[in-house]
This record gives C-alpha cells, structure tokens and sequence, in this order.
C-alpha cells in the first residue's frame, strides 16, 4: 500500500541503504530544503509543501519545501533546523533527522541540501510564518507516490521534471527532491542531477 511508504521503519531503512550525492558548493550559494514527516488528524502520515509568499523577493507564489540559504558559519543541518523553525514553527533537533537526498544545483546558483525529518508534531499545529508562507499543503504518501512527467526543451539536453500534485504541476527543485524521496522510498536509487529546471527559473 502506497501508505506503507512513510512507515517511520520503512524511511529509516530506505535512507540507510541509500548514498546521496554531495555536491562542492565553491563559487556557489548554500542551502538546506526539509521534507519533515508528520501525523494529521486522521493518524495519517504526511509532509507540509508550502506555498511562498507574493510578497517575496526570490520565487513569489512558487511551491516549495521549507527552507532556506546557509548563514555564514552555519552547517546545511543547521540552517535546514532553524528554517524549519522560521517558516513552520516546528521545533527539531538532530536527533529528528534521518537522513539526506542529493544535492541539487539550481540555475541560480544555490546548492540545495535536503533533509528528512521525522516529528511528533501534529500537522494542524504547524504556525507558518506569514511573511513567508501564503499557503502549507500536508502531502499524503498517496499523492508522494504518482509518475512524474518530462518535458523536453531547446535550451537543455535535460529533461525539465514535472511532479503532478493536485491541480498543479511543480518543478524543479521541489518537484526533484520529492521525486527522489518516492524513488528512495521504493527502493530506487534515481539522481536527481539529470532533471532540468523550467526555463523561466533559471534566472
């Protein structure tokens, strides 16, 4: 069953088998990503994806996982702890954290770090941090686990990924990290480096 994918043992055992790929951010920027596992209200299993504020600089009105750039002096577990913090108000330590994706890099020059934490918390006690967040999605096992869809463009010879959530196509990035978590959950060892962004990202 598509539910028995974020059984905290079977994300544990997935992680632990699984080598990410880290990647020298010299001459580039830092950043750490979180997909943090769950309860809702109904016993459920779920990660919050979040919409960013409009009222943002950087990518306004995109989906996203939270997270953010490393401070100077910060490590990517740092940083990934305290965003979550930041944007959701959860609370972690490293004792949360199970394990790490590949690193991403992105046309604008960040290396993405992401991480995979397990909480306690409730998914309708998150408080998302409204300078930040417009709107927070709990993502089902269900809706982690459909094929994502590849689009072909001039300007790459990578194919843009696109991962169908709800009414919404979400890319890279968001729409990588989480594709490779599904890969990783279902004991597929996918990289994330052969996925292109949109066009319209890469500034």
């Amino acid at each position: 069953m598509n539910s028995d994918l974020f059984d905290r043992a079977h994300v544990e055992a997935s992680l632990a088998t699984f080598e990410p790929r880290p990647i020298d951010v010299r001459g580039r920027r830092s950043a750490s990503v979180v997909i943090v596992l769950l309860r809702s209200a109904d016993g459920a299993t779920v990660f919050p994806l979040t919409k960013r504020a409009s009222t943002l600089r950087a990518h306004p009105g995109q989906f996203a996982l939270p997270g953010g750039r490393v401070d100077p002096g910060e490590s990517a577990q740092d940083a990934a702890l305290r965003e979550l913090s930041e944007e959701l108000g959860i609370r972690a330590t490293s004792t949360d954290v199970l394990g790490c994706l590949d690193d991403y890099v992105t046309r604008s020059g960040f290396v993405i770090r992401p991480f995979v934490l397990w909480s306690e918390a409730d998914v309708d006690t998150v408080a998302p941090n409204p300078g930040e967040i417009a709107e927070i999605y709990a993502v089902t096992a269900e809706e982690l686990d459909v094929d994502p869809r590849f689009v072909t463009i001039e300007q790459s010879p990578k194919p843009v990924i696109q991962w169908p959530f709800r009414t919404s196509l979400i890319h890279a990035p968001t729409g990588a990290i989480v594709h490779q978590f599904r890969e990783v959950l279902r004991g597929r060892s996918t990289r994330i480096d052969t996925f292109e962004q949109p066009v319209f990202a890469w500034s």
